[in-house]
């Protein structure tokens, strides 16, 4: 043991440049102590106001700590760059071998932050589109529901989403309004069809649908709009009209609905509507075939 004691003061070898870093730094902190010793003493005896004592002996206490830390930078300033070099190389690697990772946290705090859904909402992402049924630090489940924008069915597929999505792309919620929201669906017809009878009978097929509980609705989004500051929109149901290009018409149906039943209410309509009439017009027959006479 008593060799080991011996071998011990040979093997630490300091360098001379340390030691007088370390000499400066011994120095310094002395000559602050002692100095703030000496200015502390001066203000209690010759300082009579209590407050004024108190306030003098705060202001040099912390003006003789900010003095030692600008020495002790001063002192060792070569040896905190080289330090700083290789705290910022190590934090460069690591950034670069985990950047998807810090994205995803981004992209939680983001999503979180702004209240873009949550458990239960249907959203969609990029290509995806769904039903919210987790949420993590680094992920985001939904039930996939599809195919295309316009299908309310789920696909049974479950889609795993890294949140890093959220810090580039856009996120649609169409189920902003949580209790009742609005669904837009599209009927085309062509210019020579009865679209006029076929207006006629989707608005009645939606009012009478819809009937039940558009005054919940209407209270909804009154509450809604003004908690948004928003203007309360119509809630009743409206068929508009689209001419996409020459001879073709679109009838655009707008009714309120409940989050999940978006399908159940645009499918309900159509067979309503189309199971009891026939929109199409039927040809006209040429004059020789209705008098049934030739020359």
């Amino acid at each position: 043991m008593y060799e080991m004691l011996d071998r011990l003061p040979a093997n630490i070898v300091i360098s001379d440049s340390v030691l007088r870093l370390l000499l400066s730094t011994a120095i310094l902190i002395v000559v602050v102590v002692i100095l703030r010793m000496l200015v502390a003493r001066f203000i209690r005896r010759k300082v009579a106001s209590h407050e004024l004592r108190r306030k003098w002996l705060v202001n040099s206490r912390n003006g003789f700590l900010l003095l030692m830390l600008l020495g002790l930078v001063l002192i060792w300033g070569a040896e905190l760059r080289t330090l700083a070099l290789s705290v910022v190389a190590i934090a460069v690697a690591f950034v670069v071998a985990t950047k998807e990772l810090i994205l995803c946290v981004i992209g939680s705090i983001i999503k979180t932050g702004a209240r873009s859904f949550s458990l239960g909402s249907r959203i969609q992402v990029k290509d995806f589109r769904g039903d919210v049924i987790d949420q993590s630090l680094l992920t985001t489940t939904i039930l996939e529901v599809g195919p295309g924008k316009n299908v309310h069915q789920r696909t049974g597929r479950m889609v795993v989403i890294p949140n890093a999505v959220f810090v580039s792309e856009p996120v649609v919620n169409e189920s902003f309004t949580y209790e009742y929201g609005f669904h837009v669906f599209t009927v085309p017809f062509k210019l020579n069809d009865d679209w006029r009878g076929a207006q006629k009978a989707l608005l009645e097929a939606a009012n009478r649908l819809c009937g039940p509980y558009i005054e919940e609705v209407r209270g909804h989004m009154s509450n809604v709009s003004m908690y948004r500051g928003l203007e309360v929109p119509s809630v009743d149901p409206r068929v508009t009209i689209q001419v996409p290009t020459a001879g073709e018409l679109h009838l655009v149906v707008r009714v309120p609905v409940r989050p999940g039943e978006k399908g159940f209410i645009e499918q309900s309509i159509l067979l309503e509507v189309f199971t009891q009439n026939d929109f199409q017009k039927k040809s006209e027959k040429p004059t020789d075939e209705i008098s049934g006479r030739g020359d």
